[in-house]
This record gives structure tokens, C-alpha cells and sequence, in this order.
């Protein structure tokens, strides 16, 4: 199949060929032809296998069919983190320049001075990529209407909710035209994510890729048995070893990304932390040392890494086991981006070997464990209970109540 046969205007033809684009993924290929259609779409795929081009596309062809008649916003495209509204909306910048016709597209974040974006909203714009809370500051202040809006996207919807969006994804819907387009992609269908897509979608054309054989990246995982306290102390021993120039570290904490950060610095690997504190200018520098290489090992949070896109990242470390296996799905899925292959490692405590189970369970594929001369972890006596949970949050489900807590501290008084 070739971007010929989906329905495109020539002009996006051109600048597909342009910008190098050459066999459309199989997301494009199935949700074009739907969005061209006019009805809503519901997508499920994961990132990184090309979700931008495959509501974008469908987008500006109807702003080039539309062309001398536009008038105000026409498509919306919300996304959970900064990062990942900056790489969709200069994908989207890109397409554009290639394209005859002036279109304009505005990135508005958090994290930054709301002034410059307010500026540059001013005599209106074609289609916004946008985080949520910034969007409604921005209704706030009158810098942008939201009623003329032709077509909606919300982008890695799950992730939206996860983020605790919810109220303000409600709001901005309250603000949109009834009638319009919707585009809904979500890696995974939890039950509040297929809550929100009944309550959005009518009729939707349903396009499901993520478990095509064919398109599943190339990664390969494996799990190493350590004892916590020597998990850093691995982390440098793996790098050293294999010689890893960009490698993302995850952690369960703010504190654990500065603390295992500043350790591997110590042990002369250059690296950083990068959580949720972070300011916009100090992500965007962090993110361009990384990207460039001169950064080799960023150590993130969940939050903070979310919108991480980086091809040919070539590794990825659980520090800390996420928690959950959806989670662990997202994060090794950070490499073996654009048919490249990657390894995803996971460090696997003894107190949470039966978390890993679980995951591999969720997954449907074991992972052989493995363990590394000197690092050898120390078996948990015998008869004695796993915890249920560690210091960074735990397994989702499992945390203790106030009141067990309460109860456990009764006890041990007695």
C-alpha cells in the first residue's frame, strides 16, 4: 500500500515525498481513509507507530479542501505531556511547510510564560496542539475560542486520564461545538478510557493494529535478580560493560531520579535527572544534551518521561519496577522505535520477583532471569512474606490503608 491509494489531496502527496515518508504504517493505512471520511475514529495504537501523521493528515487535507473559506480554529489536538505536544506539533509544522498554503499551528504548554503564547494566538490559528490545564488558561484569558472547532484529537487518551485530566478534559468538551469530528487514540482501554469514548464518539470507525505480529518492535527483554542496594552499582557495571552511550533509566520517585542520578555521576557516568519539578527550560536543555549525546543516561519518572520520543534508542532500564504492567508496556516501548531493535532491562528485587510475574503475566511472555557474577542477590529467608509493596509506590492495588497502618502500629505496641 502506498500514501497514493488513501484519498490524499496531491499537495500532501508532495510533502509526504518531501519529507521522506515512503509506505504508510499500518495505524496510517487503516485510520486515513476513516478520518477522510468525515466520522469519528477510534484508534488503538501504541507510540511510536506513527498515530501523528495518521490524524494530521486527514486534518490538513480538510483545511487545503477548505481553502479561502477557513475560519477560526479548526482542529484541536490535545496530549498529555509538553514534550510530546512539542514533537507532534512540530511534526505536524513540518508537514505544513512543505505544503502550498499557509497554515498556522500553535503549540501552547505548561511550564512556560502563558504571555508569548497569548501573542502568538493573536489573529487566530489552524489547528493547536495543547496540554489540557494550559488550553484552559488560555480560554481564560480570552486568547482563544474553542467553538468553531472542526475536529478533535485526543492523543494517548489513557494517559490523559492516568495524569488526572479528567476534569479538564471535561471542560474544554463543554466548550466545544456538538458537532465535529473525533479522533480517540489510546494505547490501552481501561474502563474510565472506554467511559470517555463512549461519552465522545458516535458511530466511531474502530482501527486496531496494536497486536499486528507484523509491526511489533524488536525488543528484547531481560531481567537481572539483584538486592536493591546494589542495583546502582549493576546500572554502572551494565553500561561499562556494553558500552551504552543513551541509555533511560526509570524510577519510582523524584527523589530516587536525583538520587541514583548523582550516584552514577559519582561513579563517572554522565547523567541526570529528569522528573516533574523539572522546569520547561531545564527539560527542553536536559532532553537536548540527551538527544545529542552528550547526555548518556537520563534517569526519569514516569511522569516526567512520558512524550519521550528518541529513535534508535537502543536501551531502557527498570530501575524501578512500575506499577503496573500496562506502565511497563509504555515505558520498554521507548525503544525499537521506526524498526529499530532495542533491549529492555528490568532489575528484579527478591521482594518483587511476584510483581515481575505478574507483569509477565499481563504481557503473555516470560523473561528468563539472569544474574551477574559479584551482584548475586541475597534469597529472602525461607517462610518470610514478600512485601506487597516498596519505598517508591508500590504495586498498583496493593497499598496500605490509613487504617491498616494504624492497626500495624496498635499491634506493635502491644
Amino acid at each position: 500500500m502506498s500514501f497514493h491509494s488513501l484519498g490524499l489531496a496531491p499537495a500532501l502527496l508532495d510533502a509526504i515525498a518531501a519529507i521522506g515518508y515512503t509506505t504508510p504504517t499500518a495505524i496510517q493505512a487503516a485510520a486515513i481513509p476513516a478520518a477522510l471520511k468525515g466520522g469519528d475514529v477510534l484508534g488503538a495504537a501504541h507510540t511510536g507507530s506513527g498515530k501523528t501523521a495518521a490524524f494530521a493528515l486527514p486534518m490538513l487535507n480538510a483545511l487545503l479542501a477548505r481553502e479561502g473559506t477557513r475560519r477560526g480554529l479548526h482542529g484541536l489536538v490535545l496530549v498529555p505531556t509538553r514534550e510530546l505536544a512539542t514533537q507532534v506539533g512540530e511534526s505536524i509544522r513540518e508537514l505544513v511547510q512543505q505544503l502550498p498554503s499557509t497554515i498556522k499551528v500553535s503549540i501552547v504548554i505548561g511550564g512556560v510564560s502563558i504571555n508569548p503564547q497569548m501573542m502568538a494566538l493573536r489573529g487566530g490559528t489552524d489547528i493547536i496542539v495543547a496540554t489540557p490545564g494550559r488550553l484552559l488558561d488560555l480560554v481564560r484569558n480570552n486568547a482563544v475560542q474553542l467553538s468553531g472547532t472542526a475536529t478533535l484529537v485526543l492523543d494517548e487518551a489513557d494517559k490523559l486520564l492516568d495524569m488526572g485530566f479528567a476534569d479538564e478534559i471535561a471542560e474544554l468538551l463543554a466548550l466545544l461545538p456538538a458537532k465535529r469530528q473525533n479522533l480517540f487514540f489510546s494505547a490501552t482501554f481501561p474502563p474510565a478510557v472506554k467511559a470517555l469514548a463512549a461519552s465522545l464518539l458516535k458511530e466511531p470507525m474502530r482501527v486496531e493494529v496494536t497486536h499486528e505480529a507484523a509491526h511489533e518492535p524488536d525488543i528484547t527483554q531481560r531481567a537481572f535478580e539483584v538486592d536493591a542496594t546494589r542495583r546502582t552499582a549493576l546500572l554502572r557495571h551494565l553500561i561499562r560493560e556494553h558500552k551504552w552511550r543513551q541509555v533511560l533509566v526509570f524510577v519510582g520517585s523524584k527523589y530516587a531520579s536525583e538520587h541514583v542520578a548523582d550516584k552514577l555521576r559519582n561513579g563517572s557516568v554522565v547523567a541526570e535527572a529528569f522528573h516533574g519539578d523539572f522546569s520547561q527550560g531545564a527539560r527542553n536543555e536536559v532532553m537536548a544534551d540527551f538527544r545529542s549525546g552528550k547526555l548518556h543516561v537520563l534517569v526519569a519518572t514516569d511522569v516526567a518521561a512520558r512524550g519521550i520520543d528518541i529513535l534508535q534508542l537502543p536501551v531502557v532500564v527498570n530501575y524501578d519496577l512500575p506499577r503496573s504492567p500496562a506502565d511497563y508496556t509504555h515505558r520498554i516501548g521507548r525503544t525499537g522505535r521506526a524498526g529499530a531493535s532495542g533491549t529492555a532491562i528490568s532489575f528484579v528485587t527478591p521482594d518483587m520477583e511476584q510483581h515481575f510475574r505478574l507483569i509477565e503475566n499481563r504481557q503473555g511472555k516470560r523473561v528468563a532471569r539472569e544474574q551477574v557474577a559479584g551482584f548475586e542477590p541475597t534469597p529472602l529467608a525461607a517462610g518470610a512474606a514478600a512485601p506487597v509493596g516498596d519505598a517508591n509506590g508500590g504495586i498498583k492495588g496493593k497499598r496500605k490503608s490509613k487504617k491498616d497502618k494504624l492497626r500495624e502500629a496498635a499491634a506493635a505496641k502491644e
